[in-house]
């Protein structure tokens, strides 16, 4: 098992009390439709989002992409409806099929029961009841926190301090599961260690504040078995 060697952390080394999971790019395949969409939409009014667009806007900062329309001159009403067609093809796509990430399955099996689980996303209700229609693995999960939850969004920490709370353990107890820089952020600064899984659109991206970057999900439950187990 691959992880990154990092300094001592203040948080406790035991198993965590709970376990917060980021949803797209986590357990699922989605962040690359939702780059389709967003892409599709912007080239309708002859607008060209790149990948490393998507990546910075996105993935690092947790902005929207319609960002470029605004400063290409678009008015509000504009964009609003930008948004809702890229939210309509979006929801398209997730009906026609959803991949869940290699070794999801067997983690969340393996894991289930230990502490309690929570998915914390920034996808829309509709999208997110449109993801897990048919993938099983809503089982594994004592709760979902979806974006109209709360009112900040990831990379502020408010997702993650809402969960804590709703939990009611101290975020430095709890373990996040993230793939992008913009998760990372807001676990770290909700205080919790944070596993970074880098998806494959923001593999090349800055995760130093993660406690450990895994190559593959189905390390964590090693790595946390390894962790308890540690002398203190």
């Amino acid at each position: 098992m691959r992880v990154t060697e990092r300094a001592p952390t203040p948080h406790r080394d035991d198993y965590p009390e709970a376990i917060l999971w980021d949803n797209d790019g986590v357990l699922v395949e989605t962040e690359g439709l939702y780059f389709r969409a967003s892409r599709e939409v912007l080239a309708s009014v002859g607008l060209e989002l790149s990948r490393a667009d998507f990546v910075e806007i996105s993935l690092r900062r947790g902005a929207s992409c319609f960002e470029l329309a605004e400063e290409a001159g678009f008015d509000g009403d504009a964009v609003a409806e930008m948004r809702r067609t890229r939210d309509d093809r979006f929801l398209e796509l997730l009906n026609a099929g959803v991949t869940v990430i290699d070794g999801v399955r067997e983690t969340l099996a393996e894991l289930h029961g230990r502490a309690p689980m929570v998915i914390v996303t920034s996808s829309k209700t509709q999208h997110f009841q449109a993801i897990h229609a048919q993938t099983g693995l809503l089982d594994y999960f004592d709760f979902t926190l979806c974006a109209e939850d709360y009112g900040r969004h990831k990379p502020d920490p408010e997702p993650y301090e809402t969960a804590a709370r709703r939990l009611g353990v101290d975020p430095g107890v709890c373990i996040a599961v993230e793939d992008s820089e913009r998760g990372v952020s807001a676990a770290v600064a909700a205080g919790m260690r944070c596993v970074a899984v880098p998806g494959w659109l923001a593999a090349e991206g800055d995760y130093g504040a993660a406690w450990r970057v895994l190559e593959t999900i189905r390390h964590l439950p090693s790595l946390l078995e390894l962790e308890s187990s540690a002398p203190r």
